[in-house]
């Protein structure tokens, strides 16, 4: 799958950014899920109806990277992916904003200041429960307050609810965890999905009969559950169906979790090239497997399950 990016990007909070008024939201918006969808699309929507420019201000690094150095990152998009996904809803304009140890410092007042300075901010839309500034001292009282100064009204976009729980980042992060892709896919309206290039392995899928594509994946990029997946694989546009392996090869004493899908009816060279592979069902969990004959016979097994799941 590929996808076209329509909105301009500049990777700046600089003055002058924009002439025309200005409907803008901002988020970290990891993983674009569906509350975060609704954010941007309110605010393509307010700049349509309106007649002004619509735009989106996110941040790179991730802001926890400032926030909370000594934890781990646990990405559900790169910034790459974010910025077509994003870019899919249809926004005049996205900004990346740094984020850096003088952010993390900088009260609300004086960030959006900053923002008035870059485009002539007519209306803002941030979620109900939105916090932003030194101390998360801008919440939506506060920015109403600092837009009745500065000139923008405010309007806050309340969560989106699955099964009666809001959708959330660290929501599809649990499940993910857990394995339920087919969960993950209700929260973000489209499958869970991871991009690589493919690099070399140790050939093992090779010598039982069955080649994988070695994925080299962001070390703070989430990974769903170690087990196996029927997947499509989107190599150069085209949607290639998968049986796709998560985790460690105990079979093989690994110690490395890896992501190595083995695509179905198909063969050629990969090496060098970006593939993204997308999550649509769970087959089962990991497991270690007394030889490679026993492991031989699951893995057709769950390619024949991966056929049956993907219609082929």
């Amino acid at each position: 799958m590929r996808w076209r990016v329509i909105v301009e990007v500049v990777y700046a909070l600089a003055p002058g950014l924009a002439a025309r008024p200005t409907v803008l939201t901002m988020g970290k918006f990891d993983g674009l899920h569906l509350g975060h969808q609704q954010l941007v699309s309110t605010t393509v929507e307010r700049a349509n109806a309106l007649g002004f420019l619509s735009a989106v201000l996110t941040w790179e690094p991730h802001p926890n990277k400032v926030l909370r150095p000594d934890q781990p990152l646990e990405l559900l998009t790169s910034l790459e992916e974010k910025v077509e996904l994003i870019g899919r809803l249809g926004p005049d304009l996205l900004i990346v904003a740094p984020f850096t140890a003088e952010t993390k410092a900088t009260s609300a007042e004086a960030y959006m200041r900053q923002i008035v300075a870059a485009v002539p901010l007519r209306e803002l839309w941030v979620g109900e429960d939105f916090a932003m500034g030194r101390g998360r001292a801008g919440d939506v009282p506060s920015l109403m307050a600092i837009g009745t100064e500065l000139g923008f009204a405010v309007g806050a976009v309340r969560k989106v609810l699955v099964d009666g729980q809001p959708v959330s980042a660290s929501r599809v992060r649990e499940v993910l965890r857990a394995g339920e892709v087919e969960r993950a896919v209700e929260l973000l309206g489209r499958p869970f999905g991871l991009r690589g290039v493919v690099v070399p392995g140790d050939k093992r899928g090779r010598e039982i009969g069955f080649p994988t594509a070695n994925m080299a994946i962001a070390p703070e990029h989430v990974l769903p559950a170690d087990g196996v997946y029927a997947c499509r694989v989107y190599l150069d546009g085209q949607g290639l169906p998968a049986a796709t392996y998560v985790g460690p090869r105990p079979t093989f004493d690994g110690l490395r979790r890896t992501v190595e899908p083995h695509l179905l009816d198909w063969s050629g060279d990969l090496y060098g090239q970006s593939i993204r592979v997308e999550f649509l069902y769970r087959l089962r969990g990991d497991q270690k497997f007394t030889g490679v004959d026993e492991l031989v016979a699951q893995i057709q097994r769950d390619v024949a399950r991966a056929r049956e799941l993907l219609g082929l």
